[in-house]
């Protein structure tokens, strides 16, 4: 992530100083899989509990993937997200009261639970109980019938509880980690195992 940072700063100074429009191996490079997909709804929790959890991963030099932060102008949103959760090991899911007002959200949530990545639920400011899912879009039921599937196999997944009004932040960051690179490293001897069979 570190050398992508330093690439991208580079093509801006390039474009800055020289005016030169940018090589196709500059437009083509591929950024690597993310490490962790961060499943959230933007309006409640991108200023907070998902953006100092993408903070906080990348200093830890883990590849989060954030909408805000990976996708830029003219990505197509549905095949940059579906990427980022086929290649992702561990989704986090940062339920908020309003998160099951958002098809996004819940479509992304079905595709971390159909690609059966390991999934650690964020219950901030709502308990499972209350997350419920209300059709406002019209979708077809066999759609509306995944999303269900999702949300309830994701509230019956053990998870963490996050009171944003107890203020204990760095609290919430150090458990939301442990149990991300717990999960990591679970899932990399998975496939370290499935290697040697």
């Amino acid at each position: 992530m570190q050398r992508s940072i330093s690439s991208t700063k580079n093509v801006y100074s390039n474009l800055l100083h020289y005016q030169k429009p940018p090589t196709a191996a500059m437009i083509t490079r591929q950024q690597p899989p993310c490490d962790v997909f961060i499943n959230h709804r933007g309006i409640d929790t991108k200023k907070n509990v998902a953006g100092l959890l993408y903070n906080h991963l990348t200093r830890l030099r883990l590849r989060p993937f954030l909408d805000s932060k990976n996708m830029k102008p003219g990505d197509k949103l549905f095949n940059k997200i579906d990427t980022a959760i086929s290649g992702c090991k561990v989704g986090v899911a940062v339920f908020s009261p309003r998160y099951c007002q958002s098809y996004f959200c819940l479509h992304e949530l079905a595709r971390i639970m159909e690609a059966k990545k390991k999934v650690i639920p964020v219950f901030c400011d709502v308990k499972p109980s209350e997350l419920m899912i209300k059709d406002n879009w019209r979708c077809p039921k066999h759609e509306l019938d995944r999303f269900q599937s999702a949300l309830e196999e994701a509230k019956y997944t053990v998870g963490i509880t996050f009171d944003s009004s107890d203020g204990d932040w760095p609290g919430f960051l150090m458990t939301a980690t442990e149990a991300i690179l717990e999960n990591l490293i679970e899932v990399e001897e998975e496939e370290q195992h499935q290697k040697l069979i």
